[in-house]
Order: structure tokens, then sequence, then C-alpha cells
């Protein structure tokens, strides 16, 4: 495989097991710049956190590295590697990596491409920039990117530039042979269950359902879907979460939480759905649902500014930042559930990671 790429099935097998796999953010300096060592530490923070994988160049990462004047999708894909990379022969972990692709069908085959040579085991594909591709149109597009990079579909909420994608669609897309995966994330439960009904009648048990609703992690995570005695029930087995990108070793430990409840026929899930409603509250504060996501990358950006990541919450759009009393409900949820937060877990390393 290309530069240490997993196989399919290898990667289709870790990906089963249930991973916790954060949407990597984007490090800046004071001048918009990338900030290399700040990137670094934040992929080794991930790693050390016990992130099964990372996805990078996503919604989180900012799409507009893509932008020829900014330049930034290829280093950053390139620092992720090669520090994953570093991981990888300290630890002999083998996390799984995943680009961003998107773009009309052109850009989203040169960057398939590009992750595929880079080491990427897989493509999270965006349909954003098709919106008003048919049905027959999108299949296309998706099944030429499956020849280049596996696929790790990709329900984006219509809110930060996603589509609708009904279940037609996507019990066609299941039908691609190199489909991995599928992250569902519209933030709506009658989508969420379009793609887990299409798994189901599918019966492709070896494609990894993964959640980025991250208004609903844990329930998402507790849930059996089923369909009638024709259909296999499917059960989400990990996530893929911008929401991950921060106190990610609670994350980790909620993952291992949930796996265990299910071993053991429903134990502590009523302490699980407590815990659903917190993660809930704050998801609500980082994201900025109370003026549409607006803040969504900022939110994120302040809790790892505070852990001393980040110099400043910077992103590469100089208006883009928390919006009115943002700050002010991420301190409500910081006090309320410091449980949560996995604040001392990163003070213990992190001048390590800045190394």
């Amino acid at each position: 495989m290309p530069n240490g790429s997993l196989t399919q099935d290898d990667a289709r097998a870790k990906l089963r097991q249930g991973l916790v796999i954060p949407a990597h953010p984007l490090a800046l300096d004071a001048q918009r710049k990338l900030d290399e060592r700040r990137q670094r530490a934040l992929t080794r923070y991930y790693c050390e956190a016990g992130a099964g994988g990372i996805a990078v160049g996503v919604h989180t990462t900012q799409f507009s590295i893509r932008d020829p004047k900014i330049g930034l999708f290829k280093p950053v894909l390139e620092l992720a590697i090669d520090t994953v990379r570093e991981y990888e022969d300290r630890s002999g972990q083998r996390p799984v990596r995943i680009a961003g692709v998107c773009g009309p069908t052109e850009q989203a085959l040169s960057e398939a491409a590009m992750a595929r040579d880079l080491g990427y085991d897989a493509g999270l594909l965006s349909l954003g920039a098709l919106h008003e591709a048919s049905t027959p149109d999108l299949l296309r597009h998706c099944q030429a990117v499956s020849a280049i990079v596996p696929l790790f579909g990709f329900y984006l909420q219509p809110a930060v530039g996603g589509r609708r994608l009904d279940y037609d669609f996507w019990r066609r897309f299941l039908d691609i042979e190199n489909v991995l995966a599928v992250k569902v994330a519209p933030f709506n439960r009658y989508q969420t269950l379009d793609v887990a009904r299409a798994l189901a009648a599918s019966g492709r048990q070896e494609v990894g359902l993964y959640t980025g609703n991250d208004d609903n992690i844990v329930a998402d995570l507790l849930t059996e879907f089923r369909f009638g005695a024709s259909a296999d029930p499917v059960r989400f087995a990990g996530g893929l979460l911008g929401h991950w990108a921060v106190w990610t070793k609670r994350a980790v430990e909620l993952l291992e939480d949930v796996k265990r409840c299910r071993t053991r026929g429903g134990e502590n899930a009523l302490e699980l759905l407590a815990r659903s409603a917190e993660v809930t509250d704050s998801n609500a504060a980082l994201f900025d649902t109370a003026h549409d996501f607006a803040g969504c990358i900022a939110g994120l950006h302040e809790i790892l500014r505070r852990q001393g990541f980040l110099e400043g919450r910077w992103c590469l759009d100089p208006n883009e930042d928390l919006s009115p009393g943002q700050v002010e409900e991420i301190d409500r949820v910081c006090q309320a559930y410091p449980h949560l937060s996995d604040d001392s877990f990163v003070a213990q390393h992190i001048d390590q990671w800045l190394s």
C-alpha cells in the first residue's frame, strides 16, 4: 500500500472495533499562519489520549486551507502523517489515518490522490460542493473517488455546508465496494435513521457506522437500530467528531464505558444517558448552537487555548470568532461538568508534546 497505508481489510477491521477519531483543528499563530509546533502537539495529544484515528483536512481543520492563496492543505496533511508515524514507531500502535476530500469531481479526485500518496487510509468524502447534483451524478462522483482511495462516507449537516442525502442515496452508496465506513452528522434523528436503515438493508455488516451527531453522541453509541425481522440490527461503532477534538482522553473513556455497557446487558445505561445530556449541553456551548454554529471552530479553539495547545483562537477568516455570550456559556459548562474535561491529563504532558 502507498506510504504505509493500511489494506482495506485491516482498515475495516480497525474501524469495526469502534474508535475515537478526533476531527483535527488547525493551529495558527497571531499572523494566522500555520504554527507547526502546536499543530504537532495536537496530533501527539490525540494519539497519546488513546484516539484510534485522526481526521485531517475536514471541517474542523477549516475548509479554506484548500484556497490556493492559503496553500495549507498538503502541508497540514503531511505534518499530521509525519507526526503520527513518529508515534507509531515509538508505540507500535497504528491509528487509522483519514483525510478530508471535498469539492467538485476534479478537485475531489486530486485530493484523494494526494491523500493516498501521503499514506492516508481513507478519504472522508464531503458532498457539500455538489448541491445541485442528482443522486446518479452523486454516486458516479463517489464511485470515481473510491477508485483512488477507500471511502469514509459523510452526511454533513446543511448548517455548515452539507446537503440533504436521502435513504435512496445511502442505500446505493453502500453498494460501492470500497466504502469502509460512514460518518452520520446531519444533527437530525430522521436523517440519521435513513443511513442506519440503508446500512441494515445493505447487509454490509463490515461497514462501520460512525456518529458525527455532536448533539446526540452517547445516544447514538448506545442505540441498537432495528428495522424488522428481515434486516440485521446495526450499531454505531464509534465517532468521528469535532467535539472529540477537545477533552479527547475523556472521549476515549466514554466509548469504553459504552462498550462495557453493551457487553453487560445495559449495565450503567442510566448513568450514560445522564452523561449524554451533559455532553450535549457542553457541545451547545462549544459549537455555538445559539448562533447556528457560527462560533463552532472558535469554541473548540478556546478550550485548546485554555489548555495551552494554542496561543489564541485565531481562524483563517479574521471575522470568525466566538459569538456574543459564547465565552460565558463555555465558562458555564466547564464549571458544571469538570469531569468531562481532561485538563489534568493535558497538564501532565503538554510540555513534552510541545517540545
